[in-house]
């Protein structure tokens, strides 16, 4: 908590008594208000106390030293160590929020956070590569100003369906609780409203929203008004000003965000993996929302160097190994399996083809627009399987019932049947039957009668005997299993997947008994459901998930699959990219990424589609470690080849070993080499590299015992819970355990009323589905933390002591750990902040003068963690060790602690002094409280002397 500084004469730090309880000083905005954090608890639970009016409530104390005749098991000591470092929020490092952090970060990770305090506002175009977490870069932003003071509200604007991850991830790693705006929650929220007159934006602190409810004409300018100071927009590519379409979802994104950014005083953090989709006018109107003056005419320069302190923009391969420290980005396995149309779906492809150049030829104007848009749509949903061939021609009876009228626009048609990436929205998942059934088609009673007749042959062609297609994939998908993978078969339409999911549980069940299938699409509910749907399937060990493109954006996928496998190529090789990115990225456990596309060898269109568009796109990828995108010419490029096989008298032709010579082709791989040469130069000067990793290195070092790892927590959690009659039961999962509270399931309950149990957790940060992630900020390790500290402070009970003493073999002669907390007044011009750190120390008697061991922590954290021999003694025993090193303390009087103070000062000094050159910034100044609080004692024997 950051406060301007006041006259009043309790100093932030101290330690007071009032009301029957112990407290700590916190900085308060009001010199007449003292505000108070419980001595062992959190910020949640401060209070204030306004002095005019009780002058004499707040007193003096000092912190008790551990009672001798209360020593207990040594093992039950320890305890104490890590559960006072667990519950400390308000650390005394340069990074003022790490205390707070329930995710160790990447140790690139940081680098937009040191990049944001150098902004004033903060104005950062985060736009590193697929998989290397902009989620957890921009919410540490988040984190640490709101714990400098700089802003006191957070808004996130992304996509509907990341509204619950964005929620998830900012409570469970960052201790940020938002409220969640999409239209199924407002009703909720407005009832909780203290007043009618306060508007929700206005009320909730913290908020995640979708940024296409909130751009609508109802609530855009009340959230203009009252938005957050700082506002985070995912997948900001979405809200790039589109070249056209003026009154269009993307152009609205974009007048809603030039609005928010037109308040000076607003921090704006942008994340996306694709800033330029090619369209240069569009890339610029986002860095126009970081500084109005880079919104520049294409044909003038943006001065880069101005630029390069509000953009960063990463390849994975430039992390792999950043600071020494390794991140495990998976390989990719890139495979191709190909088949051969059977002869019945020959010639159903083949008299749909006849038929669609005869029906667009015949016809002119409107109704030949509309035919065309037909003859896609009919040739794309044949070639994606027989059950989106049935969807798509069984509407002509429902147009004769007259129950269908609408009647599309040119673009609604572009995005219905083409991979079109005018919107970078997931395409419709729906069989693009509008176009078929369109009035203005004026299709005739001889026509009909055609359709019809596909129609029965489409049925016809269902299962594998009459599918080739559907054969590969079952001979696909049966290799992957067999090698261990759990693979996720992507198609284009709802009704493929329903028929893929269900044909191969048919064909697969006889070698693989246990195998669960699930098929996830945009006709199964809500953001939600279909989050369940796939939690369903992740426990199963042979599983394999069907979906179409609703899943390929936003939901992280790495925990639970390996491999993906297109069963329909995508139109538009971005949505590859968007494939194979769900799961290979930072947390997929596996090795290797195996990515299997499936094309048919006599399809025209798939031969097109791969050596045109997608072989492009994985060469440059190979080759630079990069994805590009060349948006306007792919699309061109789609229509061209359909176009082709409509106009050409024979079959269309397009072998993988010719090169193609249409201009439409080379203007396209023109435009995507353009592409990369542009991308590879950005990727190169806004990689950050003016932030060496050594400047980095250091203060990672320091925050580590700070932090307290996965493993440290994962430990404290076992021991404590095995004395209070719960456990940590292994799953038989990798790093997955049930949690059993024994008596403190109510003591649970009440601290979060959500929990239920046995609970399956993970500390690694990467659970599996239906399993929690447990980090130093969960409710469970908050709950055990405070009630270790509760039991050791009370003394009664000697499994939770505050002294112990043990023979161990350790040492050659008698040896004390104090553990210590230290308490700080950090101030930065005239803000002041209350700090606290916890130092364990380590020193021995030599000619009866206390000689401490150096360096402190690490001499003290070995002697208490090491695997060393341990034997108990008899509590007396105990006892007179304990009052031995606590006599020796008092001997020197308030100055015992003298040198190890001087000492954390100037570390943290010089921290901060590291961090300021780095970053914009006042001086700081630290001034500890002389005498640090001496938490635990523990005395170490050796072996003989007693």
């Amino acid at each position: 908590m950051v406060a301007h500084s006041s006259t009043s004469k309790w100093t932030p730090g101290s330690l007071v008594s009032a009301r029957g309880r112990n407290w700590v000083v916190i900085p308060s905005e009001d010199e007449d208000t003292v505000l108070l954090r419980p001595l062992h608890g959190s910020d949640s639970e401060a209070a204030g106390i306004f002095t005019p009016l009780e002058p004499d409530v707040v007193t003096e104390t000092t912190y008790p030293d551990p009672i001798p005749d209360k020593s207990g098991d040594f093992r039950g000591a320890l305890l104490l160590k890590d559960a006072v470092r667990l519950t400390l929020r308000a650390g005394a490092g340069p990074f003022r929020s790490i205390g707070r952090l329930s995710v160790t970060p990447r140790p690139y990770q940081y680098v937009p956070l040191l990049m944001s305090l150098r902004l004033d506002p903060v104005r950062l175009l985060i736009a590193d590569d697929v998989g290397v977490g902009k989620t957890i870069e921009a919410a540490m932003v988040a984190r640490e100003l709101l714990d400098r003071g700089i802003i006191r509200r957070i808004g996130v604007l992304c996509p509907p369906h990341l509204c619950e991850q964005w929620a998830q991830e900012l409570s469970e790693k960052f201790g940020i609780e938002a409220a969640v705006i999409q239209p199924s929650r407002m009703a909720r929220l407005e009832r909780g409203l203290p007043r009618p007159d306060i508007h929700v934006f206005e009320h909730y602190p913290h908020i995640v929203a979708s940024i296409d409810y909130v751009k609508s004409a109802r609530y855009l300018n009340s959230f203009v008004q009252y938005a957050p100071d700082l506002i985070i927009v995912d997948e900001a590519h979405s809200a790039a000003r589109p070249r056209g379409d003026e009154r269009g979802t993307q152009q609205l994104r974009y007048r809603l965000l030039r609005q928010l950014a037109s308040d000076p005083n607003r921090h704006i953090i942008l994340t996306t993996a694709t800033p330029h989709n090619g369209v240069e006018e569009s890339f610029r109107s986002l860095l126009g929302i970081l500084n109005e003056e880079f919104d520049l005419p294409v044909d003038e320069n943006i001065r880069r160097s101005k630029l390069l302190p509000h953009l960063v923009q990463r390849r994975r391969v430039d992390l792999v190994n950043w600071l020494g420290s390794e991140t495990p980005f998976p390989e990719r396995d890139n495979q191709d399996h190909t088949y051969r149309m059977t002869r019945e779906f020959t010639e159903l492809y083949e008299a749909i083809v006849r038929f669609c150049r005869q029906t667009v030829s015949d016809a002119d104007g409107t109704r030949q627009r509309v035919r065309y848009w037909a003859a896609i749509a009919m040739l794309r949903c044949v070639l994606s399987s027989p059950s989106a061939a049935e969807a798509t021609l069984s509407k002509r009876a429902a147009r004769r019932r007259g129950e269908l009228e609408d009647t599309l626009t040119t673009e609604e048609f572009t995005t219905q049947v083409l991979d079109s990436v005018s919107d970078q929205d997931a395409p419709p998942d729906y069989a693009p039957t509008a176009a078929v059934d369109d009035v203005a088609a004026a299709l005739t009673n001889a026509e009909i009668r055609q359709l019809d007749s596909f129609l029965r042959s489409a049925k016809e062609l269902r299962g594998p005997s009459k599918d080739a297609k559907l054969a590969a994939l079952g001979e696909a998908v049966s290799e992957v299993l067999g090698e261990g993978y759990h693979p996720i078969v992507y198609c284009r339409f709802i009704d493929t997947a329903k028929y893929v999911g269900e044909q191969l549980q048919e064909m697969l069940s006889d070698d693989f008994p246990n195998l669960h299938i699930a098929s996830v699409t945009g006709g199964d509910g809500n953001d939600e459901q279909r989050r369940q749907l796939v939690d369903e399937i992740v426990g199963s060990p042979v599983r394999v998930l069907v979906a179409t493109d609703c899943l390929s954006e936003g939901i992280n996928l790495q925990e639970h699959f390996d491999a993906v496998i297109h069963y329909d190529l995508p139109w538009n090789p971005n949505r590859l990219e968007q494939r194979e990115g769900r799961v290979d990225r930072y947390g997929q456990k596996s090795a290797t990424v195996k990515n299997i596309l499936l094309w048919g060898d006599d399809n025209p269109i798939d031969r097109a589609v791969l050596r045109v568009l997608i072989k492009k796109a994985r060469e440059i990828r190979q080759r630079l470690g990069i994805s590009v995108s060349a948006a306007v010419e792919s699309d061109a490029v789609i229509q061209a080849v359909v176009e082709d096989i409509f106009l050409q008298r024979g079959g269309y032709q397009l072998a993988l070993d010719v090169p193609v010579a249409d201009a439409g082709v080379s203007e396209y791989h023109q435009a995507v080499e353009a592409a990369a040469e542009r991308e590879s130069r950005n990727r190169a000067y806004f990689a950050q590299r003016s932030i060496k990793p050594d400047e980095v290195a250091r203060e990672l070092q320091e925050m580590e015992p700070a932090l307290g790892t996965a493993a440290d927590i994962q430990s404290f959690a076992q021991n404590a819970l095995q004395r209070f009659n719960g456990e940590l039961r292994p799953s038989g999962l990798d790093g997955v355990f049930e949690l059993h509270p024994g008596e403190l399931q109510r003591t649970f309950r009440l601290r979060e009323d959500s929990l239920t149990f046995p609970m399956r957790v993970s500390f690694d940060g990467n659970p599996l589905a239906k399993t929690t992630h447990v980090g130093r900020n969960h409710p469970v390790v908050a709950t055990l933390s405070n009630l270790v500290i509760d039991r050791a402070l009370n003394g009664d009970d000697p499994l939770f002591a505050r002294c112990g003493a043990i023979v161990t073999d350790a040492i050659d002669r008698r040896t004390f750990v104090v553990l210590l907390r230290i308490r700080y007044l950090i101030e930065e011009g005239r803000t002041q902040q209350f700090a606290e750190e916890v130092v364990t120390a380590a020193f021995q008697s030599v000619s009866g003068e206390v000689e401490w061991l150096h360096p402190y922590q690490d001499n003290a954290m070995g002697l208490l963690s090491g695997n060393v021999n341990r034997d108990g003694m008899p509590r007396s025993e105990a006892r007179d060790h304990v009052s031995t090193a606590l006599r020796m303390l008092a001997d020197k009087g308030d100055e015992w602690a003298a040198d190890i103070i001087a000492e954390r000062k100037a570390a943290l000094a010089d921290s901060h002094e590291r961090l300021r050159g780095m970053v914009r910034g006042a001086r700081i100044r630290i001034r500890p409280h002389p005498k640090p609080d001496i938490l635990g004692c523990y005395a170490l024997i050796p072996q003989g002397v007693h």
